[in-house]
């Protein structure tokens, strides 16, 4: 081949770069398995799920799923993958749910167009539907992920519940993500749930006072002694992280913690910090906020991702790939 010709063909997967397998974008899919819509297919699952099985709050579980994934190696669906030592056997990870649906969102592509679709990209499309059956808007995915091939329990590290704002932005900030980020991802509570184990610190013994946190308005604080009395019951009950609408994606969640009705404690800290303050605040002003909500969630399912090679597409998305096995290529 001449230099000339050479340079071309350089010159040519440079300029069409967009146009081949490997990158993360939007529309990765589209034609890579014929005539089927690989976007559809999650979607009919979702919709199935949502419907017929009566699972509402499946949009709080993949919003939490998503995000515990991605901030553990990236989103590469390493917390899907089964294990007495996986990421799912981690304390913060026991109570993540929709293992299930995503099985069976894997199980319709593989019958459509095996070894296409990563897990990690199922994770993202699933969540997105999920947030619109919910009440949220559309938002474009992009996608292109490959899936992880390690998954240990010791290197989940997520940020909990009682980290102050300033430590969050921190943890955000590692993976890329700006305190608007963190702010517009934690508004996914709008959705979550949490147990009263978990915040009974927060109504009777908040830093050690014997009193409830000061923070929380009178109104949040009577309802919480209603749901979790002082002593507690065999039952850990549940507490939705938006009082007013926790079955719906909106921007009830910000406006309740504008009110000091916050659940968590980082929730209710964001609306007082001097740094996320008026982020919150501009939230609840802005006519956008499901377009920069997805856009959040966009940036999130950015974060340290496999591509070109680095990763594989997983046939099922509770193991790894076997490896192929070559007898007698030397014999």
């Amino acid at each position: 081949m001449s230099k000339a010709v050479a340079l071309v063909v350089v010159l040519f997967f440079v300029l069409f770069c967009g146009e081949c397998y490997g990158e993360l974008r939007f529309g990765f899919y589209k034609g890579k398995c014929g005539m089927t819509d690989v976007e559809r297919v999650v979607r009919n699952v979702v919709e199935i799920w949502h419907f017929t099985k009566k699972e509402k709050a499946i949009a709080a579980a993949l919003l939490r799923m998503q995000f515990h994934d991605c901030f553990v190696n990236g989103c590469d669906a390493s917390i899907l993958l089964d294990g007495v030592n996986s990421e799912k056997t981690a304390l913060p990870n026991k109570s993540v749910r929709g293992y299930e649906l995503i099985d069976s969102i894997k199980h319709a592509l593989e019958a459509e167009c095996k070894g296409l679709v990563s897990c990690a990209d199922i994770i993202s499309m699933a969540t997105r539907d999920a947030v619109v059956l919910s009440g949220g808007k559309w938002y474009n995915v992009e996608t292109g992920r490959e899936d992880g091939t390690v998954s240990l329990a010791s290197n989940v590290n997520l940020p909990g519940p009682s980290l102050s704002v300033s430590d969050s932005i921190k943890v955000f900030d590692k993976k890329n993500l700006s305190s608007t980020d963190m702010v517009y991802l934690l508004g996914g509570h709008t959705v979550g749930i949490t147990h009263c184990s978990l915040i009974q610190d927060r109504i009777y013994n908040f830093n050690n006072t014997n009193g409830p946190d000061p923070t929380m308005s009178q109104w949040l604080l009577s309802e919480l002694k209603k749901k979790c009395p002082r002593v507690p019951s065999n039952n850990d009950n549940i507490v939705p992280l938006d009082m007013k609408t926790p079955s719906l994606v909106d921007k009830s969640f910000f406006q309740e913690i504008q009110k000091g009705n916050g659940i968590l404690e980082i929730d209710q800290q964001m609306a007082l910090d001097k740094s996320t303050k008026d982020i919150v605040g501009d939230i609840v002003k802005d006519p956008n906020f499901f377009t920069k909500f997805g856009e959040a969630m966009v940036k999130l399912g950015k974060v340290e991702v496999l591509t070109n090679g680095q990763g594989e597409v997983r046939t099922s998305c509770r193991v790894v790939n076997k490896k192929p096995l070559f007898f007698g290529m030397f014999n």
